[in-house]
């Protein structure tokens, strides 16, 4: 996956938001050094009668030399498992069609469920963290303010 080499800031921003949760910051080390990063934060499903909370995974980076290695699924795979330990019941994403399915991802709108912008439905993907924890929500995502900053 090739980067606009924003993620940084965007991390930044978030790191200072509301919707950070420490304990969904993660990074992947070897020998001390950080080879790889992904973060969690809240986000909210909204219709016009309710509202849901749920998370957003971006960004999720590794060092280009250690790309097709296993660190970016290891991480996505524990950042699952501990967003699943603080109860949380889904994990909303745009990302590559061809990658995100082998973590349980499944397009989004087949749970009904909208990003706020034009892009493609293939690349708009959500894992339920718990069977059926998306069972009867619908609604478009509002992320926080930060990541349009």
């Amino acid at each position: 996956m090739q980067s606009d080499h924003q993620e940084q800031f965007l991390v930044e921003r978030l790191r200072k938001s509301e919707n950070f949760i420490p304990e969904l910051s993660i990074v992947a080390e070897i020998d001390q050094s950080i080879v790889g990063y992904i973060l969690l934060t809240k986000l909210k499903i909204k219709n016009s009668e309710n509202e849901f909370e749920s998370l957003a995974l971006a960004p999720v980076a590794v060092l280009q030399k250690l790309q097709n290695t296993g660190i970016g699924a290891s991480l996505i795979n524990y950042a699952q498992d501990k967003a699943k330990a603080l109860n949380f019941k889904s994990i909303i994403l745009l990302g590559h069609e061809d990658y995100y399915p082998r973590f349980g991802y499944k397009l989004a709108k087949s749970f009904n469920i909208k990003l706020p912008f034009d892009v493609p439905d293939e690349n708009c993907i959500v894992i339920e963290l718990e069977e059926n924890a998306l069972k009867n929500i619908s609604g478009i995502v509002e992320y926080p303010k930060e990541f349009y900053d």
